[in-house]
């Protein structure tokens, strides 16, 4: 869950956002100047070319503010800013000066677009560029310098590795603060916040296939006996313990969270409830076979379970399905402990 891309572009969409409103105020007025600057030397199809992406900025400012398809819009705005800077490239009016516009297209493209699809973007712009450039400047034997066209290679491709490695790193930062934001720091395992936010995508997934859904909660017996005998590290290790044992008994696509202290939820995707109560029978059954080892001490440890299945008996929102899987497993505890309910 933690390298969605869809998740990644929502993470960024603030920042790229704000960066594409100051981009178009800035091509707004440089746009503006630069045609009057080109009218001026009787360059009239660049000057046109300018006001058109100045009035097109416009538009697109008025647009993007209230959007949800930011992406889209980024490439609305990068594609003609590229292709005007591409027709002043290529205007016999223009001097050699005008291709270091041509260093922007790395940074704003992955800036607004990301690693991948800003790459392939400075990939094209850039190839572009480099054909106009040769084209127009060929037959200058300064302009061909080795040491000239060195200097321009090995900066184009400088500014384009610190782009894409800036976009890496600031991705991978922004899954270690998501990781961290739904992650219990105690036992590893998802938090509340990731099962709400994995719920919602199941009951979407759920309201296409029309497949069972299972919710499992479980509770530690006795649990605070096992602090008050061996102290809170004990107790501590008890709850790594459990989380160890649900990572291996669980499906890729199941999930198992900690709720807080010494209760634990199972997200079970495509179960029915019989399945449900399969799984957690056996988690039940290996826990209790599986005694905690702290220090000289054997700590056996067992717990108690109550099951809900999603569906409009039992509940399709996550609040109404832990009400009805709380209500079981308070039943198991008050039947003796160390089994699990299912609702019916």
């Amino acid at each position: 869950m933690y390298n969605n891309p869809g998740q990644q572009r929502e993470l960024a969409r603030p920042y790229r956002k704000s960066l594409l409103i100051a981009l178009l105020l800035i091509t707004f007025s440089s746009g503006l100047l630069f045609a009057w600057i080109n009218l001026g030397r009787g360059n009239v199809v660049v000057a046109a070319a300018e006001l058109i992406m100045a009035a097109y900025s416009v538009v697109l400012y008025f647009n993007i503010r209230r959007t949800q398809r930011l992406e889209l819009w980024a490439f609305a705005y990068l594609i003609p800013f590229f292709s005007v800077m591409m027709v002043a490239l290529a205007s016999p009016r223009s001097t050699m000066n005008v291709f270091v516009w041509v260093l922007l297209i790395p940074m704003v493209s992955h800036l607004l677009l990301g690693r991948i699809k800003g790459l392939v973007l400075t990939v094209i712009y850039m190839s572009i560029a480099a054909g106009l450039f040769f084209w127009r400047f060929g037959d200058d034997p300064e302009a061909m310098q080795p040491v000239i066209l060195a200097n321009i290679g090995v900066l184009t491709l400088c500014l384009t590795a610190f782009s894409h490695v800036y976009e890496i790193t600031r991705e991978q930062s922004e899954r270690r603060l998501v990781k961290l934001a739904h992650s219990d720091v105690l036992t590893g395992l998802p938090n509340r916040a990731h099962l709400q936010s994995r719920f919602e995508y199941e009951q979407a997934r759920h309201q296409r296939l029309n497949n069972p859904m299972s919710l499992v909660l479980l509770d530690l017996d006795y649990f605070k006996k096992v602090n008050d005998r061996h102290g809170h590290e004990a107790g501590d290790k008890a709850l790594q313990h459990v989380a160890r044992l649900l990572k291996q008994r669980l499906r890729k696509t199941d999930l198992a969270a900690r709720l807080g202290g010494e209760e634990f939820c199972l997200l079970l995707p495509d179960t029915d409830g019989d399945q449900a109560l399969l799984v957690a029978e056996k988690i039940r059954q290996q826990l209790a076979a599986s005694p905690l080892t702290f220090g000289e001490h054997s700590i056996t440890l067992t717990l108690s379970g109550g099951i809900a299945c999603f569906g409009e008996q039992e509940g399709m929102e996550l609040n109404a399905l832990t009400r009805c899987a709380d209500k079981k497993l308070y039943s198991a505890k008050s039947a003796g402990r160390n089994r699990i309910a299912l609702a019916l």
